[in-house]
């Protein structure tokens, strides 16, 4: 991915994140929900995406969840990846948002959400940079600001950390820190 890839406008916001939030179902996993037989559920998250996350945060933007659904899986790799802002069982995204945007005195043109259906709708609107996910509903993408080349669980999540590492000047550096 290069900065000429991307439109001038989107850098731009980009530039000024200090907060990215993503959805689970469908944008850091693919969407499909796995049962086992004695009725635990499973997850699959994509490597790259966190590595892109911890990349992330290593670099001053920090990482955020907020989900729907509550899921132990989630819990875990929010845990592994040392993501600190983890809000499952929320109903009401924006509000969400708005409440994590205030305790971490952070303004909503500060913050990115990525998501992919019709519940990340209302937070995506007030944030300053809304990513939909490749896979993410029509109606998510038409109000989406950038779109990902690649399918929620599927490297998406690494896609938008990238984006705004370039954005911010800081990809040369994590490309020679692995020199």
């Amino acid at each position: 991915m290069y900065l000429a890839d991307i439109p001038a406008d989107v850098l731009a916001r980009a530039a000024k994140i200090r907060l990215v939030v993503f959805d689970v179902d469908g944008t850091l996993t693919d969407g499909r929900l796995w049962y086992a037989e004695d009725g635990h559920e499973t997850k699959v998250f994509h490597v790259h995406d966190g590595l892109g996350l911890k990349r992330l945060m290593a670099n001053g933007v920090q990482v955020a969840i907020i989900s729907a659904r509550i899921s132990h899986p989630v819990a875990l790799r929010a845990e592994e990846l040392d993501i600190a802002h983890v809000y499952q069982g929320q109903g009401d995204k924006r509000a969400s948002l708005e409440q994590l945007l205030e305790a971490l005195n952070l303004a909503p043109e500060q913050a990115a959400f990525v998501g992919d259906d019709l519940p990340d709708l209302p937070a995506m609107r007030i944030a300053g940079l809304a990513v939909a996910v490749a896979n993410a509903h029509p109606w998510v993408a038409e109000q989406a600001h950038w779109h990902t080349r690649l399918g929620g669980g599927q490297g998406a999540a690494r896609e938008v950390c990238d984006m705004i590492l370039q954005a911010q000047g800081k990809a040369a550096a994590e490309r020679e820190r692995w020199r």
